[in-house]
């Protein structure tokens, strides 16, 4: 067994570099449009050794795709209708306006489109317009994806989009000028939990704006550097320019097209049929891989026992009888490695560790997000505490189903849960926990995710691991 507990550096600065900046007056540019460049090829590189395995994933992901595409559209929850009010960004090369969809549960978008000026110290974006239809517009958002939890959004910093008339004296002056559309969004609310940085953030960055190839500017509103410096590699794949501070820039930047908020289709989920050129998780999964390609390998097959990685929890939801489940793990020939990810822990550290084992172990939680570090093909065993059955479906189960992963969802029994040593066997806790979630959220959260821990039934948890090891080494066979 390898106890792994990874380090990694503090917070640091992202980096500034690639930036089209022109200085001075754009006065005499206001009556032509900003056009956006050339989309830049990307060169793939494919190593030997992966190109065996690389095929073999693209063919498990054809099959998942195609099981499941004609329902994943009535679970999606962006219907057409709502898609078609806001263009995806880059659609708007002629005219001006400012138009907005406030349909989606989830969230609002709104995007201006014209000379679009940004000034974040009035957190405000400028509409100079030519047509007196388009006069006196202003529209408020709040960029998140949560719009539904009324706390949390009011957190989220309100950003204005504002029209007003051109006049001989309007000031159309820019610090910068961008050819590029930009897209604003927020890393306030639930950022600092990893299934909310990608659920609510990075994969819908990714949905928002995968087709302009990296041709788009991030404006990032209550920015953090530490979330710039973790998700710098996944950045890098998404855009090619500078990403802006809102809150610290004192430049004046105009664009040609400004989009605040982003699109999202569910719960870890990208709906191919709401896609340009019908994307899906899966080519999410690639974005990924070529983020993190110098720290990604292919095991070599050097040992015919399965790499089972254990995800470990503190404070709550913990493996009581770790040591016990470790041991009956080796017994059974997995060569298990304990993992313990810490706030400091670089993904790209966390990426080589997971992309390199066969199965993946843990107790519901945020943490088990990285399962998307996973190749699509292994073995994902979620351990799913008393109460907690929808959320560990719903969050992990059904996500990595469509990911093509060999989902196991373990649930487990009233004598594996510390619950049952705090309430009588009668107790509605827990004969009919789904009736205590109707109490609401806080109830659910303080009862079965913050005063529950599990003891592990060996017996039952032999027979997951058999399997598991046999979906493994047919994995590994590939």
């Amino acid at each position: 067994m390898q106890l792994y507990i990874p380090s990694g550096p503090g917070c640091g600065n992202y980096r500034r570099s690639n930036i089209y900046c022109i200085m001075n007056s754009a006065r005499a540019n206001i009556g032509s449009k900003l056009k956006s460049q050339g989309i830049m090829a990307m060169n793939k590189r494919i190593q030997s050794k992966a190109f065996a395995l690389s095929t073999t994933i693209l063919a498990i992901g054809f099959v998942v795709l195609m099981s499941q595409q004609a329902s994943l559209h009535l679970r999606s929850e962006w219907y057409k209708g709502a898609a078609d009010t806001v263009k995806f960004p880059g659609s708007y090369r002629e005219g001006e306006g400012i138009v907005c969809d406030r349909s989606h549960f989830r969230t609002d978008l709104c995007t201006a489109f014209g000379h679009v000026q940004m000034h974040a110290n009035l957190s405000l974006f400028l509409l100079h317009a030519q047509d007196k239809s388009n006069f006196g517009i202003e529209e408020k958002v709040r960029p998140y994806t949560r719009k539904w939890e009324k706390d949390v959004m009011a957190i989220v910093h309100e950003v204005t989009l504002k029209s007003v008339r051109l006049t001989s004296s309007s000031n159309v002056n820019c610090d910068v000028v961008h050819n590029v559309p930009a897209i604003v969004y927020s890393t306030s609310g639930y950022t600092g939990n990893l299934f909310h940085e990608f659920n609510d953030g990075i994969i819908p960055m990714y949905i928002t704006t995968q087709h302009l190839e990296k041709e788009v500017v991030f404006i990032i509103v209550d920015c953090h550097n530490w979330w710039l410096t973790k998700y710098d590699e996944i950045l890098n794949q998404l855009t090619k320019y500078r990403v802006i501070n809102f809150e610290n820039e004192t430049m004046v930047h105009c664009f040609p097209e400004v989009t605040v908020g982003l699109f999202i289709h569910g719960d870890l989920m990208i709906d191919p049929s709401l896609m340009v050129h019908n994307k899906s998780i899966l080519d999410f999964r690639t974005l990924v891989n070529r983020a993190y390609t110098p720290h990604w390998f292919v095991p070599e097959p050097n040992s015919d026992q399965p790499r089972l990685v254990i995800l470990v929890r503190e404070g709550n939801r913990v493996i009581l009888n770790l040591k016990e489940v470790v041991g009956l793990a080796e017994q059974l020939g997995f060569n298990v490695t304990v993992w313990k990810p810490l706030r400091t822990t670089e993904l790209k550290t966390t990426y080589a560790l997971l992309n390199s084992s066969h199965v993946l172990l843990g107790v519901h939680g945020a943490a088990l997000t990285h399962f998307l570090f996973m190749r699509p093909g292994s073995v994902f065993i979620q351990v799913i505490p008393l109460g907690t059955e929808w959320a560990s479906d719903t969050y992990f189960g059904e996500p990595a189903e469509r990911m093509g992963f060999q989902y196991i969802g373990y649930k487990i029994g009233l004598e594996e849960s510390t619950l049952s040593h705090k309430y009588s066997k009668n107790d509605i806790v827990l004969r009919n926990p789904r009736a205590v979630g109707q109490q609401g959220w806080a109830v659910t959260k303080q009862i079965y995710l913050e005063s529950q821990d599990v003891i592990i039934n060996l017996s039952r948890m032999k027979r997951v691991l058999i399997r598991a090891k046999r979906k493994a080494n047919r994995f590994m066979s590939l």
